[in-house]
């Protein structure tokens, strides 16, 4: 007796509309991505926030009209003297290394998209011939495993993309600060080399002195060869400085992504005067604790992980769970219908181990947080007395010394012109009296560098982000994850 099975019947058919409704509708979108279908727009807002730039002064590049639209925002900044805000405007938007760091968000938002998708089903087909008899099988299967973890692993890819996310954002703000930085030495570079030209021109001038007092008799060759040795150093000085305000120049250029004639910018002739006083900040660690984005990034790796090992526990058991339907049919035989289910056994120790790695890396998580904790109180105090000190410095010479140096030159005028001194102590107390101005410039410059340096601390290291991240200041990369 030869028997034919025939095409599944109506059962099949629905079931598989069924799982098709089913899989549409558990599908997740961008729109329900965290941040919404930007994934960097959470960074930009925080950044926003931060610095107190407008909202859209960090954006993504995605085409060619993107970049156009930089580069007109990038000329019509750097036509007027560069300010630090501009400067900072520039880094945000033109930076290259940070907008690929934009786009890893988009990476990690399809992860979390890739996570909260159901998987294919399976679908089988057989046709089999013994003599006279054919036979046709057809089945449709689905892995419920990941169906029933599909919840959680969409949990746990959020939580990955948020912590990610954060990490980025401390990375921005970590380059914001090291363009403030830069541009506080490139503009104090170029105030410390238009004080060396002025030392050289004054040693320059006292060099001639020199030379015309010892040819008519009235000084001596070791007074002479002094003033030009003093004139040498001077030239000496200023070729230092001005190969250093050209190397600071160069590294607030890198940081804003400028090159060719963008690089024709000026600076502002000097640096902002300092506040006439501090605020005092009793409650910094706590601030640092609630804001830092590595502290945040790391609670939330800890709390991805911790979801994960209770995810693990439950996988063991069930990843391997497939359901299949299946429907027979023959043209002398009653229509055979039923549900087949398969499911993998944990005999050899798959689930412990799984389980045994989950825990582990929980255990490392949770040690990593309370490091990252420890580390950004000690950090953010050491910045803020930092800070504290180098504005006293500044004030210091700024209100007694730089005021005590113009006093002694005024005296020692008077009393040239008096003829109560000569001309080496003239000329040793205008050098005396640029080197304090030197000095003054130098402490100034650090004040703000070290003012730089906190905020920096009070919002965390980028080369901590438990997501992965770029030091923009240097050629490093340091990526990684926990997974």
């Amino acid at each position: 007796m030869s028997r034919r099975r025939l095409a599944p019947g109506p059962l099949p058919v629905r079931l598989s509309l069924a799982a098709a409704t089913l899989a549409l509708a558990g599908c997740a979108t961008l729109d329900d991505a965290p941040g919404g279908r930007r994934a960097e727009s959470p960074v930009a807002q925080a950044v926003a926030r931060q610095t107190g730039l407008p909202a859209d002064a960090l954006r993504l590049s995605r085409d060619e009209a993107d970049l156009d639209a930089v580069r007109r925002e990038v000329d019509t900044l750097l036509r007027e003297p560069l300010a630090a805000d501009a400067a900072l405007r520039i880094a945000l938007i033109n930076h290259r290394g940070l907008q690929a760091r934009l786009a890893d968000l988009g990476v990690a938002q399809a992860d979390w998209l890739a996570a909260g998708r159901l998987p294919n089903p399976r679908l089988s087909f057989g046709k089999f011939r013994r003599g006279d008899e054919r036979e046709i099988e057809r089945g449709l299967s689905f892995e419920l495993g990941h169906w029933l973890m599909l919840p959680w692993a969409r949990e746990i890819e959020a939580g990955r993309l948020g912590a990610m996310q954060r990490g980025v954002t401390a990375e921005a703000l970590a380059l914001a600060a090291q363009v403030r930085k830069a541009w506080v030495q490139a503009v104090a570079a170029r105030q410390l080399e238009d004080a060396a030209f002025q030392l050289r021109e004054n040693a320059a001038t006292g060099a001639e002195l020199a030379d015309r007092l010892r040819a008519a008799g009235n000084w001596s060759r070791l007074q002479q060869a002094r003033e030009q040795g003093y004139r040498a150093q001077a030239e000496l000085q200023h070729a230092r400085a001005r190969q250093a305000a050209v190397a600071a120049r160069e590294r607030l250029n890198r940081l804003l992504g400028l090159w060719g004639t963008q690089t024709a910018y000026t600076l502002p002739d000097r640096l902002p005067d300092l506040p006439a006083t501090l605020p005092e900040r009793p409650d910094l660690e706590r601030q640092a604790l609630a804001q830092r984005f590595d502290v945040q990034a790391a609670r939330l790796q800890l709390d991805a992980t911790a979801r994960s090992l209770g995810l693990t526990r439950v996988t063991g058991w069930v990843n391997g769970l497939e359901l299949g339907v299946v429907r027979n049919t023959s043209n002398e035989a009653p229509p055979q219908t039923g549900v087949e289910l398969s499911v993998e056994l944990p005999l050899f120790g798959g689930g412990q181990a799984r389980t045994a790695r989950a825990e582990a890396l929980y255990l490392r998580s949770l040690h990593q947080a309370a490091q990252v904790a420890v580390e950004a109180r000690a950090e953010v105090r050491e910045a803020d007395a930092a800070a504290r000190s180098a504005w006293e410095i500044a004030r210091h010479h700024a209100e007694v010394l730089v005021p005590l140096a113009r006093q002694v030159s005024d005296e020692n005028l008077l009393r040239y012109n008096g003829m109560f001194i000569g001309t080496p102590e003239l000329l040793a107390d205008a050098r005396a009296q640029a080197a304090a101005v030197a000095a003054s410039i130098e402490a100034q410059r650090d004040a703000w560098l070290a003012q730089a340096d906190l905020e920096l601390a009070l919002v965390g290291k980028p080369e901590l982000m438990s997501a992965g991240g770029a030091a923009f200041g240097g050629a490093k990369d340091n990526a990684g994850a926990a997974h």
